[in-house]
């Protein structure tokens, strides 16, 4: 049986699809989380540059970005049982395929086919969530499903660690295989559910531009690290992403059944808690790379021990997510989303100030302070924008969300990695220049030992000082979230605009009339 058909027939959220649908997010999930502390070891054995390993990022949000907005249409053409076998058979090919890579662009292509699967599980999972439970429960219902999700990320970094530190990292990949194909199994025996035919199509074209909107937007600021941001190839892909952006809206609007529906943003707390939620994202998206790259290439802390610090604070997120859900039941968006973001902010800047003596624990309490703040903002400013929308726009507001998300987020990792490497070859430079001042005026001329030992030096300060500009950035970033939070307001579901009821009492007339 279909969820909203169950839902019609019960009233009782169908808890079993729920489970299923919520291992299998787990599982995409964790596997997410799983690679960044895995970075620095890829980069040295494939023997990769930062800007290039950051892919493995920025690649995997790229194809959610590219596949999500599709998402509302497959939500309402195909089944839940459908959906979900082909998001967990993609994500397991992909996963397999990474495993056995030996070169970058293998392993980058078993990345994209995993986060082909896991861009159709989240909305898929948000938008049976969002018919299971009236909007009184909902925030209850969301924060029970950000303790399950959130625990992935906080297992993920510290089991990355002890993976790699005792196998390879293709190990990571290896260990996933075998839980994908038991969720895979699940399922196929678990899920039931039927759907009745719909008459919709896939605008083609709409998927041509949102490729190449969001493609060329993400690439563009990805590159920038490595060829610079006056290099053609990086310009001319953002120009490129800009107009088939606006192309792309442009077609949404004139289309009866758009791909991605911006009527969504005539609702003004879900417009605004989608921009607040993208801002959100870039910050903390790249936090959680700069993070490893600063403790193990750096500090030379080891991949297990750079999992344990950050496994605190998403311990922390975890266990927050049902309270402030039960708390936005009560008090709504505004006052957590407040205080969220001052902790948020405030920590982001603190990171700005990392030295090469910054102690382990001061690290560990710090990322704990920010993912506490954290806790208090993604789920329930979506959570209030969400509730605005009448129930026909939940797969659109879905979609728009998690489009958003790993848009901003793949956006935000390739800004701020590119802040990063730009700002480091520039401190390098500054600080190779004033090494040799010092030596020219000292009138010595250092031995190739002494040399080598301040390029290594100077290329590690240098990093140093690129990871602190980047936080900067992101404090920024974090600020202007910040901000707009002042503008929430507690949503109450808006009946759906006239016009667009009649149109739709009209389809349902011309349709029972030709049966």
């Amino acid at each position: 049986m279909d969820v909203e058909h169950s839902m019609k027939k019960t009233d009782r959220p169908p808890y079993g699809i729920i489970a299923v649908l919520m291992v299998g997010a787990f599982i995409s999930f964790l596997n997410s989380t799983l690679l960044n502390i895995a970075l620095p070891s890829i980069m040295k054995d494939l023997k990769i540059e930062a800007a290039t390993v950051q892919w493995l990022a920025t690649g995997f949000m790229l194809v959610n970005g590219i596949m999500i907005p599709t998402t509302a249409f497959l939500i309402q053409k195909y089944s839940v049982r459908r959906l979900f076998l082909s998001a967990m058979l993609l994500f397991t090919a992909g996963t397999i395929l990474a495993g056995t890579a030996h070169v970058f662009p293998i392993l980058l292509a078993g990345r994209m086919l995993q986060a082909s699967g896991s861009a159709i599980m989240m909305p898929l999972l948000m938008n049976v969530m969002l018919v299971s439970f009236p909007v009184e429960k909902r925030g209850a219902a969301m924060g029970v499903f950000g303790l399950i999700i959130m625990f992935a990320p906080a297992i993920g970094p510290t089991l990355s660690g002890w993976i790699i530190e005792n196998y390879d990292w293709r190990m990571l990949f290896h260990f996933v295989t075998p839980i994908a194909i038991v969720v895979l199994l699940i399922g196929l025996f678990l899920l039931k559910d039927k759907k009745d035919k719909v008459d919709i199509h896939l605008d083609f074209f709409s998927l041509l531009l949102s490729t190449l909107a969001f493609g060329g937007l993400l690439y563009g600021f990805s590159s920038a690290g490595n060829k610079g941001w006056s290099s053609p190839e990086v310009y001319g892909t953002i120009i490129i992403g800009i107009i088939a952006l606006i192309t792309f809206v442009w077609r949404q609007n004139t289309l009866e059944s758009p791909m991605l529906n911006f009527k969504v943003f005539q609702y003004p707390m879900f417009a605004l808690s989608s921009v607040i939620n993208l801002v959100v994202t870039m910050a903390l998206f790249a936090g959680m790379l700069l993070l490893p790259i600063y403790t193990q290439t750096i500090r030379g802390i080891t991949p297990i021990n750079a999992g344990l610090l950050m496994l605190p604070g998403a311990l922390v997120n975890a266990f927050m997510s049902p309270i402030t859900g039960k708390l936005f039941d009560k008090i709504g968006g505004r006052i957590l989303a407040i205080f969220g973001l001052i902790i948020m902010t405030v920590t982001t800047y603190y990171f700005s100030k990392l030295s090469l003596t910054t102690s382990y624990t001061y690290l560990m309490i710090l990322f704990s302070i920010r993912f506490f703040g954290m806790s208090m903002v993604m789920m329930p400013v979506q959570t209030n924008g969400l509730n605005q929308l009448p129930a026909r726009y939940y797969p659109h507001g879905t979609a728009m969300n998690n489009t958003l998300t790993q848009v901003s987020g793949a956006t935000g990792t390739a800004l701020l990695v590119t802040v990063m490497s730009i700002r480091t070859k520039t401190h390098a430079a500054d600080l190779a220049a004033a090494a040799m001042k010092h030596a020219a005026g000292a009138g010595q001329q250092p031995t190739a030992a002494a040399l080598a030992a301040m390029k290594q030096q100077i290329a590690t300060k240098a990093m140093l000082e690129g990871i602190n500009d980047a936080f900067l950035v992101a404090t920024f970033i974090s600020a202007v979230a910040l901000v707009l939070a002042f503008f929430i307001k507690r949503a109450k579901q808006a009946e759906e605009p006239i016009e667009e009821r009649k149109a739709a009492d009209k389809k349902i007339a011309v349709k029972l009339a030709r049966e």
